[in-house]
């Protein structure tokens, strides 16, 4: 397949926020073609009823599973499990595959029966994924055809504490993380705000122990620190913003901080360190990067504690579900890594 051609793509449960937001995104990207866009309920309407930010846009129609038909890349935007449990009956339909739900996220069939308290209903295709984080795993996609798509709050969390963790600036193994999230992010769970924001409330916590997105965490950073993540719930549809509590060795400076950054990410097209000490924009805010692929990361030292307190903030639909997996895509198909992806934001 030439890296210089139009790839025809295929969404497999279209009508849902992540598959809303590849759809969205690959409508824009100038080598996709968008040929099909499944969803069982929807069947039949046009995509602009369910993701109306689309009218005019596509003139396509949802269709069923049933009447998928060959492509280039299937992208499944499937709830959890569901993917693993159709992926036999799909695997014939493309060369390439995006998988967005967590079903092939983690690479031990051990790790997945800890934190999903189940059995995962096939082992034997894990290895054949490669995560989509592109800033730790960007040789192994360049090879990949088959590319999991990172967790939202796994991304923000592992992108704040990564540089860290490769420089030996965490002294020690715990660390507590909280993550504020949008609503897009908790899910229609009961007692939350879910797919219906208009009916948000207060605060609520989302997860107090135990959030499934740890175990991509441990596995990123190769289980060196044991992280205590809380996720909140929070008056936002889109968003995510981490903050982490690592210590330091004695002796570290701000300075030491700041370089186990920059080393990490100096070339990264999305990753920006907001090191500003003035004004009101010092910390990473998610208002500013809906849309965006972008994530934020800043920090303020702790002296007397020897504590650094680590912000990142992503727009979790875009960095932390689908345009962190079109970012995969770009750089396995040899495309501009930042292809269909260079919006900016908007401020105010």
């Amino acid at each position: 397949m030439s890296v210089s051609s139009n790839l025809r793509v295929a969404i497999v449960g279209g009508s849902g926020y992540a598959g809303g937001e590849f759809l969205r995104l690959a409508l824009g990207h100038p080598h996709l073609d968008v040929a099909q866009v499944t969803s069982e309920r929807n069947k039949g309407l046009p995509l602009h009823l369910v993701h109306p930010n689309l009218r005019a846009a596509t003139r396509l129609r949802f269709t069923s599973l049933e009447e998928l038909r060959e492509a280039d890349l299937i992208v499944m935007a499937l709830p959890h499990t569901t993917a693993a449990d159709r992926f036999e009956s799909l695997q014939g339909m493309a060369p390439l595959f995006i998988d967005l739900s967590a079903d092939f996220r983690l690479d031990s069939p051990e790790r997945y029966n800890r934190y999903y308290r189940k059995p995962h209903p096939r082992p034997d295709l894990l290895s054949s994924f490669v995560y989509g984080n592109p800033e730790l795993y960007r040789n192994q996609i360049l090879k990949a055809d088959r590319i999991s798509g990172a967790g939202c709050i796994a991304t923000a969390t592992i992108l704040a504490l990564y540089p860290l963790v490769q420089q030996g600036l965490v002294a020690r193994r715990d660390v507590i993380v909280e993550a504020k999230i949008g609503s897009s992010a908790a899910g229609n769970r009961p007692g939350l705000s879910g797919h219906h924001p208009e009916r948000m409330g207060v605060v609520r916590t989302y997860a107090p122990t135990g959030h499934r997105h740890t175990a991509e965490v441990d596995q990123a950073l190769e289980d060196s620190l044991q992280v205590h993540l809380t996720a909140t719930a929070v008056e936002r549809v889109r968003g995510i913003l981490v903050t982490a509590h690592p210590f330091l060795p004695d002796g570290t400076s701000e300075r030491d901080v700041l370089a186990a950054y920059r080393e990490s990410y100096q070339d990264e097209p999305f990753i920006r360190l907001v090191t500003a000490r003035k004004g009101i924009h010092r910390v990473p805010d998610p208002k500013i990067l809906d849309g965006t692929n972008y994530c934020d990361i800043g920090f303020a030292m702790d002296h007397d504690t020897s504590r650094v307190v680590v912000m990142s903030a992503i727009d979790n639909l875009v960095k932390g579900t689908a345009g962190h997996a079109l970012q995969a895509l770009n750089i396995r198909m040899g495309w501009p890594e930042t292809s269909g992806l260079e919006f900016l934001g908007l401020h105010p």
